[in-house]
């Protein structure tokens, strides 16, 4: 048994800017571990140490992923090692494309039998790239999971759902996506970030990932319409009331 956490080293959205074209200018952006990704380290690091195995780190960037700073950064949060592709090209790829490619960092991991991801990207946020991995590895998937457990033949998995939450048991490996809020992940001490410079982290060519050998076309940018507002005024006792029924028509409620 091997645990493994995907990853992503993104740019934080909050320093990038948008130009009238509708072009994103990442260039102040500081690049980091994912805002998420720590949660899913956690919870990783915690079944890892539960069952005597090893938690390794995959992800996919460019070469700036395998950075002396990039690695202590996303070794200090609680992995043993790292895999990586580290490719310039790699950021022009789409979702599809980067996670065969981590679908194929996770076929080198001997013994891989349950990957991790964050919620959600910091940068992209779409919430696709766990369902996407899965597709590729022919394994199931579960989203906005908040714990796991290791059970005789696979794991059980804690999913929150409308209303509460739900316990699902699964037989063989596995894909999960870890909610925001699962656990609070530790934050690395100065020892930790001292140790995370002596992790290994492997570096794999592009090649030996085989990405799957999907295009996307962007046909245009543009600022999203501007919508115009109602400006309207509710006054008198029953102004409130006027507001619900508003916002009702409007479809808000």
């Amino acid at each position: 048994m091997t645990v493994v956490v995907a990853y992503k080293y993104a740019a934080n959205p909050q320093d990038a800017s948008v130009g009238a074209d509708g072009v994103v200018d990442w260039s102040r952006a500081k690049a980091a571990v994912s805002e998420y990704d720590p949660v899913a380290i956690q919870i990783g690091r915690d079944l890892a140490d539960a069952e005597g195995a090893e938690l390794v780190g995959v992800s996919v960037g460019t070469a700036q992923v395998a950075s002396s700073m990039a690695k202590k950064n996303a070794m200090s949060k609680g992995l043993d090692r790292g895999v990586v592709v580290a490719d310039d090209e790699t950021a022009e790829w789409n979702s599809t494309k980067v996670a065969s490619a981590l679908a194929g960092l996770v076929k080198k991991v001997e013994g891989a039998d349950i990957v991790l991801t964050g919620d959600s990207s910091i940068d992209e946020g779409a919430k696709m790239m766990s369902a996407l991995l899965a597709g590729f590895l022919g394994w199931p998937c579960f989203q906005e999971v908040t714990s796991v457990e290791k059970t005789g033949d696979g794991y059980t998995v804690t999913q929150a759902v409308a209303g509460g939450t739900r316990t699902v048991s699964v037989s063989g490996p596995v894909v999960v996506a870890v909610s925001a809020d699962a656990v609070t992940p530790k934050v690395p001490s100065m020892k930790d970030i001292l140790a995370a410079g002596k992790k290994p982290v492997e570096t794999v060519a592009v090649a030996d990932v085989a990405p799957a050998d999907v295009t996307l076309t962007v046909t245009g940018r543009s600022k999203p319409a501007a919508k115009a507002r109602k400006n309207e005024l509710f006054s008198g006792d029953d102004a409130a009331t006027q507001l619900v029924a508003a916002l009702r028509s409007a479809g808000a409620l």
